[in-house]
């Protein structure tokens, strides 16, 4: 029988994940303490180091983060493009000039 999918809260994982980093216990002993599959620490555990530096005010990778720039001219070149065409469409009378 399927056991139905848990959910479990930041506050479990990270105490789940602090516990792995300690070293004190095997995977197995957590695995059989927390009821977790041991992968599943192993991936909070990698969570929780990858993202540390963000608690203490580090700057996070910015591989992650998008150029906001970039994002902003394509919005730009975009909202162009729409009020260009929405006006071509006017005029030839494909649109009603009411939205």
């Amino acid at each position: 029988m399927k056991r139905t999918r848990r959910n479990h809260g930041a506050t479990f994982k990270a105490q789940v994940a602090l516990a792995a980093v300690k070293g004190d216990q095997t995977l197995a002993e957590l695995a059989e303490q927390f009821q977790v599959h041991p992968t599943q620490i192993t991936e909070w555990k990698q969570q929780l180091l990858a993202r540390a530096a963000e608690v203490f005010g580090g700057t996070p990778p910015t591989a992650d983060m998008p150029d906001l720039k970039t994002l902003h001219a394509k919005i730009g070149q975009l909202a162009l493009e729409n009020d260009f065409l929405v006006g071509a469409l006017t005029k030839a009378g494909l649109r009603s000039a009411k939205p």
